[in-house]
C-alpha cells in the first residue's frame, strides 16, 4: 500500500483495529443515527476508577469519529479519585516512562460498535462505549477494559467462558440542597444535602416496596429500554436502599453492563431531584452498607456445559471448580484492592452483617465470603463473591475473578471446608482498610503475573495518593464515616 493510500485510510483502518462484525454493526450505527435524526452522541471510556468520562459530538461527526477517533488528555489516566494529577506528566516521560503520556499529550477514544445505545432519558443522544489507543495505534495499557479482556482471553485459552450475574446495592435520596454556593465549590466539592425516600427496616415488605414504586419506574424502564438483562428490583433494609439484580451475561458484557446501569442511574436520577450513590456506607445517620455480589461459573468451551457442576452426589462442587474457589480464597486479601477499591468500602466488613469479615466459603450461607449455591447435578450451580462495593471497577473485579480462578487452578488449591458459622470459624480475616489491601497486592505473585508489574504499580500510586490525602486531613483512626469519604465518594460514585 502507498503512503498516499494509506493516508485516506481512517484511524482504525490504518491500525486494524475492528474486526469485520464491528465495521457491519458500524454501518448499522449510522443508519441508526439517521433514521431516528439524533442530535448529539456521546463517546465515552471507563477510566481507572471504573468512571465514565468522554466527549459528546453532534450526530453529523459520529461517523467519521467512530472511525478517526475522539481526542483525550492523557493526564485523565493519572488522577485519583478527587481527580488531582498524582503523576509528574510534564517530567520526561510523565512519570510512567513512556512518551506517550508526557506533557498532557492526547490519546484517542476509538468507538465499539456493539455497545452503542440511544439513552432513553437524554432527547435525541447516542451513547457509545470506546476503547483508548495512543496516537501511534498502541493501546493505552492503562485501559482496564483491555485488562479485563486480556484475562478473558487467558481463560477462553484454557477452554472456558465466563458467566457472571450482578446483585448490586445502592442508596437513592431526595437532593435538598445540591450546595451550589461558590464557596461550596471545594475540592472536592461539599456533599449535598439529602433526605430519605423510605424509612428502611422493613426487608422485602410489599408495602415499602409499593411506597417507592412510583420513584424507581423511570430508573427500571430506562434499564430495561437500554437492552440490560434486568431481572428484578428489591427493597433492601437500610433506609432508601435499593437493590437491582441481572441475568447473567457472558464475557465482558456483565462488566459493560455495569458501567452503563451506574451511569444511568446518576443521571436519571439527577433529572428527578434525586441523587443516586454507590458509595457503600455514605455517612448518614442509620445508613447501612451496600455490596456488590458477583454471582460466577465457568462453561466449557468443548462440552458447552456448566463446568462448576458436581456429578459426585457426595460433593457440591467437583474439584475443578473448588480450585477456582481455592484461589479465589487464596488470593483475596489482594484482590480486594480491586473488589473493595475505595477507604469507605473496608467499613462493611463487620460481623453478623450480611457481609464478610473473613477469608472463608460455605454453602448457601449468606455470612461468608463466597457462597456456593446449587446441589450436586444443578446446572445452575455457581458461585457468588461477596467481597465487592458497588463502587468498583467492573473490569478490574471481574479481571481478579478471573486471575484468582485461574491461580487456584493451576496451584491446584484447596478451599478448605465449607464454614456453617462464619463468624466464629477460626480463617483469615479480610483486609481492615484499603491500605491493608495493597499491602497485600504488592507482593502478591498471582496479580503481578496476570496484570502485570506495571499495571499493579500504577494502581498502587494512585491508590496510595487517596490514603494520603485522608490521612492528612483525618488525624486518627475512626469506625465512622467521616466527612472525607462523604466529599470524596457520595457524588462521584
Amino acid at each position: 500500500m502507498s503512503s498516499r493510500d494509506r493516508a485516506t485510510l481512517s484511524f482504525v483502518e490504518r491500525h486494524a483495529l475492528w474486526n469485520d462484525e464491528q465495521f457491519r454493526l458500524a454501518a448499522a450505527v449510522e443508519r441508526e443515527i439517521e433514521d431516528r435524526n439524533l442530535d448529539l452522541v456521546r463517546f465515552s471510556f471507563v477510566d481507572q476508577h471504573g468512571v465514565l468520562r468522554g466527549k459528546t459530538v453532534v450526530a453529523a461527526e459520529a461517523a467519521k469519529l467512530m472511525r478517526g477517533g475522539v481526542t483525550m488528555t492523557t493526564t485523565l489516566l493519572a488522577k485519583d479519585t478527587s481527580h488531582r494529577t498524582v503523576f509528574p506528566v510534564f517530567t520526561p516521560g510523565g512519570g510512567f516512562a513512556m512518551p506517550e503520556m508526557q506533557g498532557a499529550a492526547d490519546f484517542l477514544m476509538i468507538a465499539d460498535p456493539s455497545t452503542f445505545r440511544v439513552l432513553p432519558w437524554a432527547p435525541n443522544t447516542g451513547w457509545v462505549l470506546c476503547d483508548i489507543y495512543f496516537p501511534n495505534g498502541k493501546p493505552v495499557p492503562f485501559s482496564t477494559r483491555q485488562l479485563c479482556r486480556d484475562q478473558l482471553a487467558r481463560l477462553h485459552a484454557a477452554g472456558y467462558e465466563m458467566m457472571a450475574g450482578l446483585e448490586v446495592e445502592f442508596h437513592l435520596y431526595r437532593i435538598e440542597n445540591p450546595r451550589l454556593a461558590p464557596a461550596d465549590a471545594t475540592w472536592p466539592g461539599e456533599p449535598i444535602d439529602v433526605s430519605y425516600i423510605h424509612q428502611g427496616f422493613q426487608l422485602l415488605t410489599e408495602a415499602r416496596s409499593d411506597q417507592i414504586e412510583p420513584i424507581l419506574e423511570p430508573f427500571w424502564r430506562a434499564v430495561t429500554a437500554l437492552g440490560l438483562p434486568f431481572r428484578s428490583l428489591e427493597v433492601e433494609l437500610g433506609p432508601s436502599q435499593c437493590e437491582f439484580t441481572f441475568r447473567p451475561e457472558k464475557g465482558i458484557a456483565s462488566a459493560d453492563m455495569m458501567v452503563l446501569f451506574r451511569s444511568a442511574m446518576k443521571q436519571i436520577a439527577r433529572r428527578h431531584g434525586l441523587h443516586c450513590t454507590f458509595m457503600c456506607r455514605p455517612a448518614l445517620p442509620n445508613a447501612f452498607s451496600s455490596g456488590w455480589h458477583l454471582h460466577q461459573s465457568l462453561i466449557d468451551l468443548r462440552t458447552k456445559a456448566n463446568a462448576f457442576v458436581s456429578h459426585d452426589p457426595g460433593t457440591v462442587l467437583p474439584p475443578f471448580a473448588q480450585h477456582w474457589l481455592g484461589g479465589l480464597l487464596a488470593n483475596a486479601k489482594a484482590a480486594a484492592a480491586f473488589t473493595t477499591p475505595t477507604l469507605n468500602g473496608y467499613k462493611r466488613y463487620r460481623a453478623y452483617a450480611l457481609a464478610p469479615d473473613r477469608v472463608i466459603w460455605g454453602q448457601d450461607n449468606r455470612g461468608v465470603m463466597v457462597r456456593v449455591i446449587g446441589q450436586p447435578g444443578d446446572p445452575a450451580t455457581h458461585l457468588e463473591n461477596r467481597i465487592g462495593e458497588p463502587a468498583a471497577n467492573p473490569y478490574l473485579y471481574l479481571a481478579s475473578q478471573i486471575a484468582c480462578g485461574l491461580d487456584g487452578l493451576a496451584q491446584k488449591r484447596d478451599p478448605g471446608p465449607s464454614a456453617d458459622t462464619p463468624y466464629e470459624t477460626e480463617a483469615p480475616m479480610m483486609p481492615k482498610s484499603l491500605g491493608e489491601a495493597l499491602d497485600a497486592l504488592r507482593d502478591n505473585a498471582c496479580f503481578r503475573e496476570a496484570f502485570g508489574a506495571d499495571f499493579v504499580d500504577y494502581y498502587i500510586r494512585i491508590k496510595d495518593a487517596e490514603i494520603a490525602r485522608y490521612k492528612a486531613e483525618v488525624k486518627s483512626d475512626t469506625a465512622d464515616i467521616t466527612h472525607w469519604e462523604q466529599k470524596e465518594y457520595f457524588d462521584l460514585f
